[in-house]
């Protein structure tokens, strides 16, 4: 049985406002954060941890994203209400929740099969059904562009130009580049076909997003 007691809620409350301190300014962001109980997401061994600032490992080789991380790229990602959001990197599901409580219509690829399946079956359990696919995230989802957002949870060498493609025009795409021990944040907004605005922001470190490959 799923829970979500008042210590739960209290933890995540602080976990808020640590947020807050770090900088995060997005009302609606924090608002979300502080709706989606993170510690079902963890193994039940991390559940006293699961309001620290930290990443975690979910399995697979990859892991839940530090909630700072989460609201810093959802922040930049600026979410309106009845968009279309592609998420690339599924993992435990977490993002996917956190843009679902911000309004948006959500479609997420994994490309670890196990990890996709998991968190297939998880989510509904917990009220959260966003279109989920298994797959290679730098093909995107062609079927279903042009979307209004793109999120990229995975560090890439590269933008990948494919997923450019299939955004609409006035469209952001935010994303971790660069080698793997270290990535700058990048935010892409589409102008047109032909044009892009390319800016940087903070360093992190993620898991690589790895191209062609989708795994059992």
């Amino acid at each position: 049985m799923v829970q979500d007691s008042y210590r739960h809620k209290g933890l995540r409350r602080k976990m808020v406002e640590t947020l807050r301190e770090k900088g995060i300014t997005d009302a609606n962001v924090l608002k979300a954060i502080d709706l989606v109980p993170r510690h079902l997401f963890l193994d039940s061994s991390f559940l006293e941890y699961a309001y620290q600032d930290k990443a975690f490992p979910i399995g697979s080789g990859q892991t839940i994203s530090q909630p700072f991380t989460v609201a810093y790229q959802t922040q930049l990602l600026n979410v309106l209400p009845g968009e279309k959001i592609l998420e690339i990197g599924t993992g435990s599901g977490y993002q996917s929740c956190v843009l679902l409580e911000m309004g948006a219509k959500v479609y997420t690829i994994e490309r670890q099969k196990k990890l996709y399946e998991k968190t297939k079956s998880f989510l509904p359990t917990i009220g959260y059904n966003p279109k989920m696919f298994y797959g290679d995230g730098y093909k995107g989802l062609p079927l279903y562009a042009p979307f209004d957002k793109i999120i990229i949870t995975a560090a890439a060498p590269e933008i990948p130009t494919e997923l450019v493609s299939q955004m609409k025009d006035g469209g952001i795409l935010v994303i971790p580049v660069g080698p793997r021990d270290v990535q700058t944040m990048v935010t892409i907004q589409k102008v047109s076909a032909n044009e892009i605005i390319r800016l940087e922001h903070d360093k992190f470190r993620f898991v690589p997003m790895l191209e062609n490959k989708a795994k059992d």
